[in-house]
């Protein structure tokens, strides 16, 4: 539990948290609610970014704060809180997602694809090419496509702009397997959004500028590591 240094926003938030976490788990109803007042929207955006309706982003957010009430004894003070909620988030939508496409045909997911590049995991997430309400629609349309894997990790880097190392912790998967996610699921999302913009006659007018350009852009070609290791094994190759 080491302090944060003066000059370590991020330190500073995770000893925050972690204090508020300690006094709730003394039976502190305010710090609580502090921590549910601290992160309930950016709980609400992951899980509105992974699935479709208000509702059951809302219902996803507040079943989230249940369990980590409930599990509060259970924290992890080597994690930071934020990390902690985003896997409990993220768990859930993809579950709420599992459940609702079982019934729906999915393409098969290639994911023991090998000697793939990797996407440059400090590219600046794209928020000025999501400040229309009509992008973020078509965002959402598009990551909704995707597999529940790929599109978890698109919304917490794209658009949360979580680093990779954090995106792994909540995941639960390897940080080369986190970058690979990342390359395949912007190249899935790519092709989705070109193929809605051909649908869209009069796209060009509808707020959107340049509707065959995915807000999600790939890694520059000298920015890429030249493999990454097989997802099944989940292990780095030398």
């Amino acid at each position: 539990r080491g302090a944060a240094g003066t000059g370590d926003p991020a330190g500073a938030t995770r000893e925050r948290d972690h204090a508020l976490v300690r006094r709730a788990q003394e039976g502190e109803e305010a710090a609580f609610a502090e921590l549910v007042a601290l992160y309930e929207k950016r709980a609400w955006r992951v899980a509105r970014n992974m699935v479709p309706g208000d509702e059951d982003a809302r219902d996803l957010v507040q079943e989230a704060f249940l369990r980590v009430f409930r599990n509060l004894d259970r924290f992890d003070y080597k994690h930071a809180f934020s990390t902690w909620l985003y896997r409990i988030v993220s768990n859930l939508s993809i579950d709420h997602l599992r459940r609702r496409r079982r019934t729906q045909s999915t393409s098969p997911v290639d994911e023991d694809e090998a000697g793939i590049d990797l996407i440059d995991e400090d590219a600046p997430a794209p928020s000025a090419a999501l400040e229309s309400s009509e992008t973020q629609d078509e965002v959402r349309a598009c990551l909704e496509s995707l597999a529940p894997h790929f599109q978890s990790v698109l919304v917490l880097r794209e658009l949360e702009g979580l680093p990779c190392t954090e995106i792994a912790e909540i995941v639960g998967a390897t940080h080369v397997t986190v970058r690979w996610r990342l390359h395949r699921g912007r190249k899935l999302f790519q092709e989705e959004w070109e193929r809605r913009a051909r649908l869209r006659d009069s796209s060009r007018t509808r707020g959107i500028a340049d509707p065959s350009a995915s807000p999600f852009e790939p890694a520059r070609d000298e920015e890429r590591p030249d493999s990454f290791p097989s997802e099944s094994t989940g292990e780095c190759e030398d």
